[in-house]
Formats: C-alpha cells, structure tokens, sequence
C-alpha cells in the first residue's frame, strides 16, 4: 500500500482486512488453474454439443492487409449514443480519414417499438449524410458496417439474430429475431433511393481485433474491458467442429467472438466470495456471465458497497459506527469510477476519499476505515486485473501464440489505475516469462491500447467482406444480391 502503514489500525480492522485478502487474491498457481480450464472451455464452445462460453462465429475470414481502400459508413449502436462514421480507407498502408457524429440515444426508445427505434437510427443516418454531402440522390452506392454489440446469433454476416437485449434496452418483438431485415425496411422507408447498402453486422469486440490489426500486424486479439468483457480471435475453420458441415478448407481463417463473459457459469474454478454469490443472486439472470460478474466495470463498485454494507453490520469492527449509511444501501449506487478515485488518491491520509465518501454518500471515515476503504478498492481492482489476463493467457495458449499484441478496449483498461500494469504481472506468472532484464523490453505478449472497433472497425469489415466476395468467397453471406 501507498498509504500510510496499517500498524496503527485497530485489531478488529486488521482482522478484517486480512480476512478480505485472503478472499480476494489470487495466487499463480489458482491463475494457472483458471487458466487450463478456459483453455478447455474455449475449445468446448467450438464443439458440436457448445458450452456456456458461445464462441460465436462471425464470418469475418481474414486479417485486413493494411492497404484496404475506399470510403465507408459505419454505425455503432451503444446504449447510450448512435455514433454515425464515414471511414476512408486512405492509398496510404493503414492509414484511414475519419468523420463522425454522436445521436443521444432517447431513454424512452429503449422500451417502446421497435419501429421507432429503427426509424430513428435511418433518421440519424439521414441526418449525417445529407450534413456532410448535401443533396443524397446523386451518391453513389456506400456499403454500411453496422456494430450490433449485444448477444446475436450470426450464421451470415449481413444477418443477426437477437438472443437478448442488454444495455437497459427491453423491446418486444425483437428478440430472436433478425435485426437487418427491420434496419433495412426503415432505411427504405427514410431514403427512398439513396444506396445505402447493408455490408455487414459486426460485435464491437471482433470490431476491435481487427482495426488493431490494420494498424498493428502483430495484434492477435482484441479485448473490451469496459462495462461488460469480451474477446475475439481468429480461429482456423479446422479447429471449429460446429462449422465441419459447411465443408470450410482446414486452413481458412474465421474470425471468433468468444462471449466469454460466461466462462465458469458451471462455477467449477473460479474463486468467488459471498460478495459474488449475492451479486449473481439478485442480478437479472443468475447463473450468467460469471467472469462478466467478477471483473466488469459495471460489477465492481457493486462488489466493493456489499463488503462495506457488510462490514459495517454483521462484523465486529462495525465500521461507520453511528452514521446514517442509507446512501450506501442503494444498490448499483457506486460505479467503477468511484474505486478508480479511491486508488487515486495521492494522500497519506486520503483526504480525497474522504471527501468523496462525504460527498458521495454523506459518511465520514475514521482514518483507519479509509485505509480499510483503500486496501479494499485495491483488492477489487487488482483481482479484475488477474483474472482478465487468464482470459487472455487461455486464448494465447490455445493458439500457441508465444508472441504477440492483444488490442485492448473499455473504460475498465483505460481509466482504471493499475489494471494494465497488473495485467502483465499475472500474464508473466501464468506463462512463465523468465525476469526482465532489461525494464523497456516488451513482454513477449503485450496488451496494448486498441483502434476504434466499433467505427473503423465495422468500416474495414464492410471492406474485407466486399473483397472477398469480389473474390468468389461467399460463405456466410446471406444475400448475395447485395453485394453486387
């Protein structure tokens, strides 16, 4: 700890954080374990029979070779924005030009009709094409990368089918059913005539592993670290068993996105405290997205309130003692950011946290509590961190990969403090790298910050679709008419 030494803390306190370090590390050799389980786990969702992780093919059949060309738009449906891009790929190697606007996504498109929510995205498009190219019925035809980010069951790529909404949305009618049709009826409604062509459908993640890999030719996979995690890779069609029937030469490449947020939902390996097992019970779909639940940053602040609403009740050191703590008893109440500023606090004596737990939820600690307050935040993020680099170690060994780059995305790898640098620490445990002897070398496997997958991304996918069609490869594409 940066902080002040523990020493002078209460015994009851000191108990207590022990207590809470023994439920939340994790050694190298429970990470080596957690490790060749998700090894076997992955390859179990690329079998015939599946399992809990989906492993979903993508149709996406190659890396980008960098001198990919032409203009693109691209959409990206978050659950906050409708972000609208037009990417062109540029003559220079892995270069791009980009242009962008952001729509508010209204809260009350979320649970209303499906035809207004589809109607608003073509109005959006609208919107931006006719800002940056006037009048739209002299364009020419503009292939269309659409970045879907929830659960879809793809067996083309210019088709989704809706397992589940996430992200706050709840519309009827839509689930289990294929989004492109609906998209692209309200696109004709809006555009009488304007060529917008749908290309392809794509998740964020596998988004992500390819524009790292247009700038990048080392990246080998593409990770999100955000709200929720996933990550995507590029498999050879031999190794996928589900895919046998369609015949794919051994060697051709697909594009993998692993869902992987539901590693473990059997809970055989990883650790969880009673925290976790609380978090899963009243959560939407207990049972699901185990790892999601245990490394997210929409779970971590929820993780960290439990212990605090615990210890201050059915503990001896009852912490907070004789303050009102109603604010604390708000579930989902404290976000990730709010441990981030926790581990930020440059203090001795965490005069920020102070204020932050004054601020935020009108109690003041005792100086012992904030370093209790500390060592827990650290705890947290520093077990998300481990337990995201087996994820990542699994996918590594699988493959064989002895050296690469791993393209990363999301609020967790960006803003969190520490959480890269931990990362390494446990990738180095699991794949036993000798010691750096020199500080500035690269690990031999790095995770690195990614592209844009879900702009840049789902334009280069729209492009290496277009080519590979051009080419005579048409597997996994539903309509063929399209793309001509």
């Amino acid at each position: 700890m940066a902080v002040g030494s523990l020493v002078d803390a209460p015994k009851d306190l000191l108990t207590e954080i022990k207590h809470l370090e023994e439920q939340f590390t994790i050694g190298t050799a429970k990470l080596k374990e957690i490790t060749d389980h998700f090894v076997n786990e992955l390859e179990k969702g690329l079998s015939r029979k599946g399992g809990s992780i989906p492993m979903n093919p993508t149709w996406v059949m190659s890396y980008p070779s960098g001198h990919e060309t032409g203009t693109y738009l691209a959409l990206d449906m978050g659950g906050t924005n409708l972000r609208v891009c037009e990417v062109t790929l540029t003559e220079q190697k892995s270069e791009f030009d980009i242009i962008q606007s952001k729509y508010r996504m209204p809260e009350e498109l979320k649970t209303g009709d499906a035809d207004e929510l589809w109607e608003y995205i073509a109005d959006c498009l609208l919107q931006f094409i006719e800002t940056h190219h006037g009048d739209t019925s002299k364009l020419d035809k503009i292939p269309l990368g659409f970045t879907f980010s929830y659960p879809a069951t793809q067996n083309y790529i210019d088709e989704g089918i809706l397992q589940r909404w996430t992200k706050g949305f709840d519309i009827a009618g839509v689930e289990g059913h294929n989004v492109v049709p609906m998209f692209e009826a309200a696109l004709l409604r809006r555009f009488q005539g304007v060529p917008i062509k749908l290309t392809a459908l794509i998740n964020d993640t596998t988004g992500t592993l390819i524009a790292s890999a247009y700038t990048d030719p080392k990246m080998r996979i593409g990770c999100i670290f955000g709200t929720g995690c996933n990550a995507a890779y590029m498999e050879d069609c031999g190794s996928i068993p589900k895919l046998s029937h369609l015949n794919l030469p051994a060697d051709t490449p697909m594009a993998i996105n692993c869902e992987w947020g539901a590693f473990d939902n059997e809970h055989k390996v990883l650790p969880r405290t009673p925290y976790d097992i609380i978090i899963d019970k009243d959560s939407p779909r207990p049972g699901q997205q185990t790892f999601e639940k245990m490394i997210a940053g929409l779970y971590l602040g929820e993780i960290f309130r439990l212990i605090m609403v615990d210890l201050h009740e059915n503990h001896d050191c009852h912490i907070f003692a004789g303050q009102d703590i109603s604010k604390l008893r708000k579930p989902y109440s404290l976000d990730s950011s709010f441990l981030s500023a926790i581990e930020e606090d440059p203090w001795e004596n965490l005069s920020e946290t102070l204020e932050l737990f004054q601020n935020k939820l009108n109690i003041s600690p005792n100086l012992p509590e904030l370093e209790l307050i500390r060592r827990t935040a650290e705890l947290i993020g520093t077990r998300a961190a481990r337990l995201s680099a087996c994820g990542v170690a699994a996918i590594c060994k699988k493959k064989g990969y002895k050296s690469c780059h791993v393209g990363a995305d999301g609020s967790v790898f960006n803003k969190y403090p520490h959480f890269k640098a931990r990362g390494a620490v446990a990738l180095r445990e699991i794949l036993d790298w000798p010691a750096k002897t020199n500080l500035k070398e690269e690990d031999p496997i790095e995770i690195l910050a990614a592209e844009d997958g879900s702009g840049v991304g789902a334009a280069l996918i729209a492009a290496l679709t277009l080519h590979r069609v051009k080419n005579g490869n048409m597997h996994g594409i539903l309509h063929p008419e399209n793309y001509k």
